[in-house]
């Protein structure tokens, strides 16, 4: 995907968490974030897009703490979220390319990574607004949810290192998205933490994920159980891998 494709879904996936937000009373309890409220979530959200916004406006190439703001009343919180989201996709689209800035992942310049990172950081906090509501879930194109399994596979997961219990009991996972072509990654569980987009299965994987892109991009952010997908092989190594790894 190119950054005008990020910058379309992050707009829209912005307009349908502000839209779930104003829906919601503030003090629900978010099913897929525990201990936050429909307002923390909130908060969250229209923090990170202010801080992202300022983060690639002015080039900054040291990291500066998110400040969430005090007192915003109940009422003020969604059309908030709409200003710090129009800001945000304003400051994404106006990004040279060359852009001087920090990241935390790896990309192929700072104002990809930040398109990026913020688009899917809206998706999946969009799916636990719609979570608190009880709603169904909206849909993601999937190509981008593809690409969501992939940015937490490649960056996240190694990023995080060793999974606790793996590093003296290595594993290697398969994991396909079944409505993408081409759509598959191998990762292993192991010292060092690696994963990488496969182009054919691994010879002996010990576990297999398959599922659309979008049941495998939520499974994977823990915003879905497993058995939303097939998992073939030694079943207990991604619920073990579940529990130790928190993108």
């Amino acid at each position: 995907m190119e950054r005008p494709e990020f910058i379309e879904v992050l707009g829209t996936e912005a307009r349908l968490f502000a839209d779930a937000v104003e829906r919601a009373e503030p003090g629900t309890p978010v099913p897929t974030c525990p201990e936050w409220t429909v307002r923390d979530l909130a908060l969250h959200l229209g923090t990170v897009h202010r801080w992202a916004a300022g983060m690639v406006r002015e080039g900054r190439t040291e990291p500066v703490r998110p400040s969430p703001p005090d007192g915003l009343a109940d009422e003020a919180l969604a059309p908030w979220l709409r200003e710090g989201a129009e800001l945000l996709v304003e400051v994404l689209e106006a990004a040279p390319e060359d852009l001087d800035c920090w990241t935390f992942l790896p990309s192929r310049s700072a104002a990809a990574f930040w398109t990026r990172r913020q688009a899917h950081e809206t998706a999946v906090h969009r799916v636990d607004a719609e979570a608190a509501l009880g709603a169904p879930l909206s849909p993601l194109p999937a190509g981008f949810a593809a690409d969501g399994v992939d940015e937490l596979l490649c960056g996240f997961y190694p990023r995080r290192g060793t999974p606790e219990g793996f590093d003296a009991d290595p594993r290697t996972l398969h994991l396909r998205a079944t409505d993408v072509a081409s759509a598959a990654w191998t990762a292993v569980l192991g010292d060092p933490a690696r994963a990488e987009r496969a182009t054919a299965p691994p010879a002996a994987p010990d576990c297999v994920y398959e599922g659309t892109a979008q049941d495998l991009y939520l499974a994977l952010w823990n915003r879905l159980p497993l058995s939303e997908l097939t998992l073939s092989g030694e079943v207990s190594v991604a619920h073990r891998w579940r529990e130790v790894f928190r993108p």
